[in-house]
């Protein structure tokens, strides 16, 4: 089992977001996600667990190069079980190189930082 952790900025974030020329919202987040998690922290703290996927994943690699460059973040979709209950669902080519495998993640926002945790576990 590997663990991502990734924190974010969300004032420097939130700026990135505000910039629609730059297409970052479309290129990073699902429709259901820009849906579900209109508010900058809300948005900031998804992104952060994508990040942490990666770390995670990413560690569970060992002596193989990483693969960031090919990745698509909308490939990496954070969603909720109904409950609030964060998870992470895996599309494309993304969860072809990945594989089956389990996950498990934390959000936080709090203040001007938002934050997510990812357990990884390859095989399962």
């Amino acid at each position: 089992m590997t663990v991502g952790i990734d924190l974010v900025d969300v004032p420097g974030f939130a700026q990135q977001l505000e910039d629609t020329a730059s297409g970052f919202v479309d290129y990073t987040f699902t429709p259901r996600e820009q849906r579900v998690a209109r508010d900058p922290r809300r948005l900031a703290a998804r992104f952060a667990a994508k990040e942490a996927f990666i770390k995670a994943w990413s560690g569970s690699r060992t002596h193989q190069p990483p693969l960031l460059g090919s990745l698509d973040l909308r490939e990496i979709e954070v969603v909720d079980d109904g409950y609030g209950r964060p998870a992470l669902a895996l599309h494309g080519m993304l969860a072809q190189m990945v594989g089956p495998c389990s996950t498990s993640v934390s959000l936080s926002h709090d203040g001007d930082a938002a934050i997510a945790v990812v357990l990884f576990q390859s095989g399962t």
